[in-house]
């Protein structure tokens, strides 16, 4: 009877956002203080202790990149621009590629030099490069992490060194990890496994071993202060799924892989990816009232893949309702309808369809021009 009560605690407490349970024998053996498991747009498909705020350590260079590619992706800064270390940023301990004061090297390169080596006086230099100065780019970094609603995490740094008050959650990571893989250039620098500076004379070797062993990995940062313990982010595409697991407070580096190897292995093994599809009928044009057109063109953004239970696809369930009809004037991009899609009564994917174009009112002009081409259609270009 015990063993009956825990199995079905373990199937309960593994119930997924998507509302459908994972059906796995036993929990998950994550040997970190804290965890979570999310795919890119943020479906939580296992936690543990997820909201515990906790010293993020190195993984806080995830913010201090988002924030680097967000200026790259808007045009203050290129990737092939030359910047230069200030005496601070050299100052940095822990981890580094021992910048000297004044070294000036691409932001390519000392975007590698934070991404793969973890370098503390390259993540400043990134700081001072898009903020101007450390205090005014910690300033957009919490900024920042208000946008994204990463409730749990103050910023005091930007290289992770353990500070009062600098805290982060494995939620609140996953979050910002995501948000950092949206700049399609980000993974180039975070799945580096070996790479080199200064003409070869500096070796750069990814603090992340998932990148070079575990199968899709493309990164994303590590992290390992007194303070925090050895923490990780890791992110691995598979079959068109990308999924990240963070692991925060693990005794051991090896640990921290074994967490989010355990984390990653089963997030593949036990769902897939679905993808909806709207037929024609769904797409059918609506007819317009007074309209110069008798009908309206649908359209529709094509949302992302969700992470569903392995096999279950077929189970899915698709909804459609539609206006029946549309008074002219009718604007572009007017909600004309929706597509939901859903599994067990819990929506996993809610599709407008808009109208595709613009309708004007019947006018008077129009009116004659109509009439005149019903009387005489041959004499009509």
């Amino acid at each position: 009877m015990r063993r009956f009560l825990a199995a079905f605690a373990v199937i309960f407490f593994l119930f997924s956002s998507l509302g459908s349970a994972v059906f796995a024998a036993e929990p998950l053996s994550v040997p970190a203080k804290s965890c979570i498991l999310t795919d890119l747009n943020g479906t939580v498909l296992y936690e543990e202790n997820a909201d515990t705020p906790m010293p993020p350590a190195s993984i806080t260079k995830i913010m201090t990149l988002l924030l680097t590619f967000e200026a790259i992706d808007e045009g203050r800064l290129s990737l092939d621009q030359t910047v230069s270390c200030s005496e601070h940023a050299a100052s940095m301990g822990g981890s580094q590629i021992w910048l000297e004061p004044g070294e000036e090297m691409t932001l390519s390169d000392i975007i590698k030099g934070a991404a793969v080596n973890s370098a503390n006086d390259c993540a400043m230099v990134l700081a001072e490069t898009v903020g101007g100065s450390e205090e005014d780019f910690v300033e957009m970094m919490n900024r920042k992490a208000q946008e994204l609603h990463m409730t749990g995490t103050h910023f005091e740094n930007p290289t992770g060194l353990d500070a009062d008050g600098h805290l982060s959650t494995a939620r609140d990571i996953a979050i910002m990890s995501a948000e950092l893989l949206r700049h399609k250039k980000a993974a180039e620098y975070t799945s580096i496994w070996m790479d080199s500076l200064r003409n070869g004379k500096t070796a750069l070797v990814n603090t992340n071993k998932l990148v070079r062993f575990y199968d899709g990995c493309i990164g994303l940062k590590t992290g390992t202060t007194d303070g925090a313990g050895s923490c990780l982010s890791a992110a691995a595409v598979r079959d068109r799924m990308t999924l990240i697991a963070v692991s925060m407070g693990s005794p051991t580096s090896k640990e921290r892989f074994a967490a989010c190897r355990a984390l990653l292995d089963y997030g593949f093994s036990s769902y897939e990816l679905f993808s909806p599809v709207l037929s024609e009928e769904d797409l059918a044009p609506i007819p317009v009232k007074g309209g110069e057109s008798k009908n309206v063109l649908l359209s529709f953004k094509v949302p992302d893949g969700v992470p569903i239970p392995k096999g279950r696809a077929d189970e899915v369930k698709k909804e459609v309702s539609r206006s029946d009809f549309l008074a002219a004037p009718v604007s572009e991009g007017v909600e004309a309808g929706t597509a939901e899609f859903s599994l067990d009564g819990e929506t996993l994917i809610r599709i407008p369809l808009q109208t595709a174009e613009e309708i004007p009112e019947v006018s008077f002009p129009f009116f004659l021009k109509t009439l005149w081409e019903t009387i005489f259609p041959g004499m009509s270009r």
